[in-house]
């Protein structure tokens, strides 16, 4: 197998260790026996546990931004701020179901984790409101009305979006994309229009 494909595969199976079995479980045996292979194999790829785990954050963080940016970004934009905001949360639970294994590590594992992953999930998440505050900010003053500040209503959104994403990792059956999207729907009517 080349080196780009055998580092992929491992990343996958540490992805899957971690998050089956959380940080302190994630070892270079558990690694190999989750993809089938023997330690020399993980040790020809990656120098140690240390740089296979670091490369497994940079993969993670990237795709989890890169999603959560496209989703966005697919979304429309802020100029009707109800359907850009209604289109993100039914895309983050499509984003969601697609990769559990990444938003299960972004959405549930900064407890236990190391510093440098829950500052790297810090920076990401910010990143991402940032992104959503300045759409409202640009939505709000197309629209007018009520003087809502776009900095607490982006925290709210962010908070609410990683909400419906563990709901759907935890209890999919109960709480589905339609439930999830028609509870943003309402939550978004209570809000004032002018």
């Amino acid at each position: 197998m080349p080196v780009d494909e055998r580092r992929e595969q491992l990343l996958d199976a540490a992805l899957h260790v971690l998050v089956r079995d959380g940080y302190e479980n994630v070892t270079i045996e558990a690694i190999s026996q989750e993809a089938g292979v023997t330690r020399p194999v993980v040790y020809g790829a990656y120098d140690g546990l240390e740089p296979l785990l670091h490369a497994l954050l940079d993969r993670t963080q990237g795709r989890a931004l890169g999603q959560a940016m496209q989703l966005l970004n697919r979304s429309g934009d802020a100029t009707d701020i109800d359907a850009w905001l209604i289109g993100a949360t039914s895309g983050i639970i499509d984003v969601v179901q697609d990769d559990p294994d990444t938003w299960a590590a972004v959405l549930y594992l900064n407890a236990g984790a190391p510093a440098i992953v829950r500052e790297r999930v810090a920076e990401t998440r910010e990143l991402i409101r940032q992104y959503v505050c300045s759409g409202l900010e640009a939505g709000m003053a197309l629209r007018g009305g009520p003087d809502l500040d776009p900095q607490i209503l982006s925290h709210l959104v962010l908070v609410t979006a990683e909400e419906f994403g563990r709901l759907i990792l935890e209890e999919p059956p109960r709480y589905d994309k339609e439930r999830l999207v028609q509870a943003m729907t309402n939550i978004l009517r209570v809000l004032p229009k002018d």
